[in-house]
C-alpha cells in the first residue's frame, strides 16, 4: 500500500467529508527551453521523470533535489474517473503552487493562476471523461525581484538572510465532488462582547428558496442551532453561544460547526468548520486580547525545513514547531515572509499561539510589482480570516517591494497606505502593520522596529529618553533608517520591537575561513551557556522599557547558512528548553500589573 504525504485534510475550516487525495507520485519534467507549450506537452505524453508532491524539485523530499534554477516545469498524473462523481462538479484544488500555473485536463485547458501563496481551484467536471483521466500542470517561477517572493533568493542560491527557492507545487492537491448548488465560502467574524458568532454564508448557485442551517458544538454538546432561509447568494446568520468560553493562548476553546445548505427540506451540501471567541483591541499604548493588556513574547518563524524547503514535511511537523514555540514561554509566533499552509494555523487555532500574519515580499517597486502584490495578499487575509490565532496583519516588512519610501518616493508611500487601507476593508477587526521594522507610514496600527542591539545595557541606553517620556528615536538600528517615512509621525500606537537578539552560537566545528559564508550581523557567542545569559540580559532589558508592549526575537529555528535559532534546522534544541521558559514567563508582568491598576 503506498502512503500518500500530507493525508490529512488540509482545509481544516472548511472540511467535507468526501474528497480524494492527489498527493503523491506524479510524473514532471524541466522545460528550460520553454518548448513544452509549442510541443504540445498537454497532449497526454509522458514526462521523463517522477516527483513526489506536494514537495518542490528543490528538496531531497521530492525525490529529485536538484538546487539549480529552472524556471518553468512541468507536471502530469492520470485518476479513474469515480462513477459517484456522475451529475456534480469536481473541483479540483490545489493549496499553493509557487508562481504561475495553467492547467490542463484530458489536453483541454481548463484555467491558470498567479500568486505562489494562495489557493485555487478549478471545476473539471466538463473535461473528465469514463476510465482515465490526465492532468497536466505547467508552472513558471521566474527569478525576477519583482515577485512576491519572501526569503527565495532571486539568484537561487542561499546568501545573506535569503534561502534556496520553492518552485511549483509545495501544497496539497485534492479532488472534491460537489453538488453544482453548494456552500461556497463561510466567513467567521466573532462577537465576543455579544457572546456570539457572525456567520456569513457564500452560496456558488443561488435557487428560488435555499434554507441554511448553523449548529454550534462545545465538544459533544450541541450549544446553539440557527436556520434561515432566502434567496440570494448570501446570507448572514447571527449566532448565540450561551455562557460562551472566550478562545486565548492559555485557553484555546474552540467550537465546532456544522453548516447544512437544504433545498425543499433535502440536504444538498454541508461542510464543518471550527471557532474561536476572541477580541482584539488597541488601547493605550497595548494589545488587548478579551480586554486584558497583552504583552507579546513572539518568536519569529521562518517556516523552513531541510528537507523540503517552504513545504512542512508532515502535519506532526507544523504541530511541533507550535508545540516548541509554547514549550519556550513564547505565547505568539510572527511567521515570517510566508502565507503558511492552513494547517499551522489550524495547529496555532488548537494549541493557542498568537499569530502575525504576514505577506511574501517582492523586492523591488513597480506598478506590476504592486498589482501581484495587492492581488495575492488580500486572496491570503480572506483564506485566513476566520483564524482566532491571527491578531495583526503586516503586508510588508523592512520596505521591500518599496525601497525608497522614505526617500520621497510618492507613489511607494502611497501604495504601503493603499495596503492598509485594502486590509482593513477586507478586515476591519484586527490591528495592520503597514510596513514592519521601520520607515513607518501615517496609518500604521502599530509601531513596530527591528534593533539587534547586541547587549541589555545598551538597549537600554538608546531608548532611555523615550522610556521617561520622550519620543522615540527618529532612527533605527540599522543603517540609520527612519523610524516614520516621510514626515509621518509617532501617535501614541503601541511599541513593539518586532526583531531583536538573533544571536548565533560560533560554529567552530566550522574553519575560521568559512565564516564568512554565514549570515553573522547579529552578535555571536561561543556556547549554550554564553547564549541563555545573553537572551536573559537582552530579555530583561527590554521588560524594563515601560512604552514597549511586546518583542519578536529572532527567530525559531536556524534556516540554511542563517544559524540564529533557538532550534538547529533539524529542531533540535541550543538552550534547554524549561531554562527558555523559565525567563520568558516573567516577561511582562510589570505591565499586565500596571495595566490592572
Amino acid at each position: 500500500m503506498k502512503i500518500v504525504p500530507r493525508n490529512e485534510y488540509p482545509r481544516p475550516q472548511f472540511q467535507r467529508a468526501e474528497w480524494l487525495n492527489l498527493n503523491g507520485t506524479w510524473e514532471f519534467a524541466f522545460d528550460d527551453l520553454e518548448e513544452g507549450v509549442e510541443q504540445g506537452w498537454f497532449d497526454g505524453r509522458k514526462l521523463p521523470e517522477n516527483i513526489l508532491v506536494p514537495f518542490p524539485y528543490q528538496s531531497d523530499l521530492s525525490g529529485i533535489g536538484d538546487r539549480a534554477v529552472h524556471e518553468v516545469v512541468w507536471y502530469a498524473r492520470t485518476l479513474e474517473f469515480q462513477q459517484e462523481w456522475k451529475g456534480q462538479d469536481v473541483l479540483l484544488h490545489f493549496g499553493a503552487v509557487d508562481y504561475a500555473c495553467k492547467v490542463w485536463v484530458n489536453g483541454s485547458l481548463v484555467g491558470g493562476n498567479r500568486g505562489g501563496h494562495v489557493p485555487f481551484s478549478f471545476d473539471i467536471a466538463p473535461y473528465l471523461v469514463e476510465g482515465e483521466n490526465r492532468i497536466v500542470l505547467r508552472v513558471e517561477d521566474r527569478q525576477a525581484p519583482g515577485q512576491p517572493r519572501g526569503k527565495q533568493s532571486i539568484t537561487g542560491s542561499p546568501s545573506g538572510i535569503d534561502y534556496y527557492c520553492t518552485t511549483g507545487i509545495w501544497q496539497t492537491v485534492w479532488l472534491e465532488p460537489v453538488p453544482q448548488m453548494r456552500i461556497e465560502t463561510l466567513r467567521i467574524t466573532p462577537v465576543a462582547d455579544e457572546e456570539a458568532l457572525k456567520l456569513r454564508v457564500y452560496l456558488h448557485a443561488p435557487a428560488r428558496q435555499w434554507t441554511v442551517e448553523a449548529d454550534i458544538y462545545d465538544g459533544e454538546e450541541l450549544v446553539a442551532t440557527v436556520r434561515k432561509q432566502t434567496c440570494n447568494g448570501a446570507i448572514r446568520l447571527f449566532c448565540r453561544v450561551p455562557n460562551a468560553k472566550l478562545w486565548s493562548p492559555d485557553n484555546p476553546h474552540l467550537y465546532d460547526l456544522r453548516i447544512r445548505l437544504l433545498q425543499s427540506g433535502e440536504l444538498v451540501d454541508e461542510i464543518e468548520s471550527y471557532a474561536g471567541l476572541r477580541t482584539v483591541e488597541l488601547s493605550e499604548g497595548k494589545l488587548l486580547i478579551n480586554g486584558e493588556a497583552t504583552y507579546l513574547k513572539m518568536v519569529l518563524d521562518q517556516g523552513y525545513w531541510p528537507e523540503s524547503y517552504l513545504a512542512a514535511p508532515t502535519d506532526d511537523a507544523l504541530r511541533a514547531d507550535v508545540e516548541i514555540a509554547k514549550a519556550m514561554g513564547f505565547n505568539g509566533a510572527r511567521k515570517h515572509q510566508k502565507v503558511e499552509d492552513p494547517r499551522w494555523l489550524y495547529w496555532c487555532d488548537k494549541l493557542g499561539l498568537l499569530v502575525w500574519g504576514e505577506m511574501a515580499n517582492a523586492r523591488t517597486w513597480s506598478p506590476e510589482a504592486e498589482e501581484m502584490f495587492a492581488a495575492e495578499w488580500q486572496r491570503a487575509v480572506l483564506r485566513d480570516y476566520n483564524h482566532p490565532c491571527i491578531v495583526t496583519w503586516v503586508p510588508l516588512n523592512e520596505s521591500w517591494g518599496v525601497p525608497d519610501i522614505a526617500n520621497g518616493h510618492a507613489a511607494q508611500y502611497a501604495f504601503a497606505e493603499h495596503i492598509v487601507r485594502l486590509t482593513r476593508f477586507l478586515d476591519p477587526y484586527r490591528p495592520i502593520i503597514d510596513n514592519d521594522g521601520w520607515e513607518h507610514t501615517d496609518v500604521t496600527d502599530i509601531c513596530t522596529i527591528h534593533d539587534y542591539t547586541e547587549t541589555g545595557g545598551e538597549m537600554r541606553e538608546r531608548y532611555a529618553h523615550t522610556a521617561l517620556g520622550g519620543p522615540l528615536p527618529e532612527k533605527t538600528w540599522w543603517n540609520g533608517k527612519d523610524t516614520f517615512a516621510c514626515g509621518a509621525s509617532h501617535r501614541g500606537q503601541p511599541v513593539m520591537l518586532t526583531e531583536v537578539g538573533g544571536y548565533l552560537i560560533r560554529p567552530f566545528w566550522l574553519p575560521s575561513s568559512q565564516w564568512d559564508t554565514l549570515y553573522s550581523s547579529y552578535g555571536a557567542v561561543n556556547n549554550t551557556e554564553e547564549l541563555l545569559a545573553k537572551y536573559n540580559d537582552l530579555m530583561t532589558a527590554i521588560d524594563s522599557l515601560g512604552f514597549v508592549s511586546g518583542f519578536c526575537y529572532t527567530q525559531l529555528t536556524d534556516v540554511e547558512q542563517e544559524i540564529n535559532g533557538l532550534l538547529t534546522y533539524d529542531r533540535k534544541p541550543k538552550i534547554p528548553i524549561e531554562e527558555l521558559r523559565r525567563i520568558n514567563e516573567v516577561l511582562g508582568e510589570v505591565q499586565a500589573a500596571s495595566s490592572h491598576g
